[in-house]
């Protein structure tokens, strides 16, 4: 992977703008490894950009534990094969249609673990569709379809040390014990974290996110 362009929150905003000016509507991605902050810079583009702007993430299609327990893939959620990748595609070309209704999205809870239907509305004015997750750029069936919807994906880059610190303080946060969380960054998670970051080249844009005063 090249060297990350280091660019200010202020100049994704104006980027993100920019899209959202084509008509009808744009579908911008941001993809990244695990605690790489694509859900944090994700909210922060739609809230700059206002109403015109709504957020859609591929986590709202994490199969349910009951579903993945009778797959046996419990011990792998996170992986590309723990989600409903023909479901995701579907909503993001209902989202490309733009049609007169609003068109409903799930989310995933994370202080249950369970996604949840119809959670989010994407009222039709919007004209930019931010959506945000690890697999958006993988070359294999369905998710090589993402690639050909959305109109750009950027793909968000941090130190390993930071994103693993991250993970971890999440895990602890909704409830594993630090070796369980430290387990699980550095087993699962990072498995995942690998396959990812051979996606990077097929991004539009590779960006580390600097802040101003840096």
């Amino acid at each position: 992977m090249s060297a990350p362009a280091e660019l200010t929150l202020a100049e994704l905003v104006a980027r993100a703008r920019e899209l959202a000016a084509g008509a009808p509507r744009r579908l911008l991605g941001i993809a990244g490894a695990p605690g790489a902050g694509k859900s944090t810079l994700a909210a922060r583009l739609v809230a700059a950009l206002g109403g015109v702007a709504a957020l859609v993430p591929m986590d709202g299609f994490h199969l349910a534990g009951s579903e993945l327990r009778r797959l046996g893939r419990e011990s792998r959620k996170g992986a590309a094969d723990t989600f409903d990748a023909a479901g995701y595609v579907a909503l993001l070309h209902r989202l490309r249609e733009r049609g007169p209704e609003p068109v409903y999205a799930p989310e995933f809870r994370r202080d249950i673990e369970e996604p949840i239907a119809g959670a989010i509305g994407v009222p039709a004015e919007v004209r930019l569709v931010v959506t945000e997750g690890n697999y958006l750029l993988l070359p294999d069936p369905p998710w090589s379809e993402v690639r050909r919807i959305l109109d750009e994906i950027w793909f968000l880059d941090l130190a390993a040390e930071i994103r693993l610190r991250r993970l971890v303080d999440r895990h602890v946060a909704y409830g594993r014990t630090v070796a369980a969380a430290e387990a699980w960054a550095r087993g699962s998670d990072e498995a995942n974290a690998r396959l990812i970051a051979t996606t990077a080249p097929r991004a539009d844009l590779v960006v580390r996110l600097r802040e101003p005063d840096e």
